[in-house]
């Protein structure tokens, strides 16, 4: 393109020099024509160019490829809780009545007359009444009791006062159920916190119930217990304090008195003293247990 330029220049410069030159005007008029050449060449390079870059210009390029964007986590301030399954719970049948059929009061005795005891008196052991109270004493490994005179009962429901003022260990305590002078239903206590049923047989001893623990058996001396016991035909069920301990069934002694004893198991005296016996009538019978086919 420059190289054009400058024979243009070259050719104004010449024409006039070449009026009087036919040999000049000659060489003027073949560069003329070059010039002329050069630049219809010039042009169609350009307009090649030109549609060259109209066809790429008009060709579509392909979409390009739109990104989706990632879904973002949705963030829950308020979960909802787990709903807790509400649990059945069973409801347990009502605490049956232990002492069915109580009735009017039978006997009330303050321990102020002598005479409706068995009383003795050793150096081993002795039953003495004073105070209001019946006091049982023995020496070491000595057993003690004293009965209610002039009483037979068979249905009834009692209770009576027990203070050990000295006692220790397997030492025993308690109520004669039934009783005679060789025969009786045996309820002891024992100064470890047990408590327990025997039946004494002209001597013989048979353990109906094995020594339990009971938080109403005072641990030792001194200590203050209500003893009751309800007696229905050859059931009799054991009360301390007012709650019920157990039951024994037997039918050997359907009836009998109501007496106390202190016993020494160890090497040590044994002191223990009753008061305030009330006994009420009982007026229940039985449900008849339904015969199996």
């Amino acid at each position: 393109m420059r190289m054009s330029i400058l024979n243009a220049r070259s050719w104004r410069g010449r024409r006039s020099s070449a009026r009087g030159n036919p040999q000049l005007k000659r060489r003027l008029l073949t560069l003329r024509a070059r010039c002329r050449w050069t630049l219809v060449l010039l042009a169609m390079t350009f307009l090649t160019s030109c549609s060259t870059l109209d066809v790429w210009l008009a060709t579509p390029l392909p979409p390009t490829q739109t990104e989706t964007p990632l879904p973002t986590a949705t963030i829950n301030w308020f979960p909802a809780s787990v709903t807790p399954t509400l649990q059945v719970l069973s409801t347990n049948p009502p605490t049956p009545e232990m002492r069915p059929g109580l009735g009017d009061e039978i006997l009330t005795d303050d321990f102020s007359d002598p005479a409706l005891w068995s009383l003795a008196a050793s150096d081993q052991a002795s039953a003495d009444i004073k105070n209001n109270r019946l006091t049982l004493s023995v020496q070491s490994e000595v057993y003690m009791l004293s009965l209610r005179q002039d009483l037979v009962l068979d249905n009834y429901y009692a209770e009576i006062t027990a203070r050990p003022g000295l006692c220790r260990g397997e030492d025993t305590y308690g109520l004669l159920v039934r009783a005679n002078a060789a025969t009786y239903y045996r309820f002891a206590l024992a100064c470890n916190g047990t408590v327990r049923a025997e039946r004494i047989n002209f001597g013989t001893r048979l353990t109906l119930v094995q020594p339990l623990p009971s938080g109403d058996v005072p641990p030792g001396a001194p200590g203050e217990v209500r003893i009751g016991i309800w007696a229905v035909r050859k059931e009799m069920r054991l009360f301390l304090n007012g709650r019920f301990q157990f039951s024994i069934v037997d039918p050997s002694f359907p009836s009998g008195t109501i007496g106390v004893f202190v016993r020494s198991a160890g090497n040590t005296a044994a002191v223990v003293s009753f008061s305030d016996l009330n006994i009420q009538s009982v007026d229940y019978t039985p449900p008849t247990a339904t015969p199996r086919p």
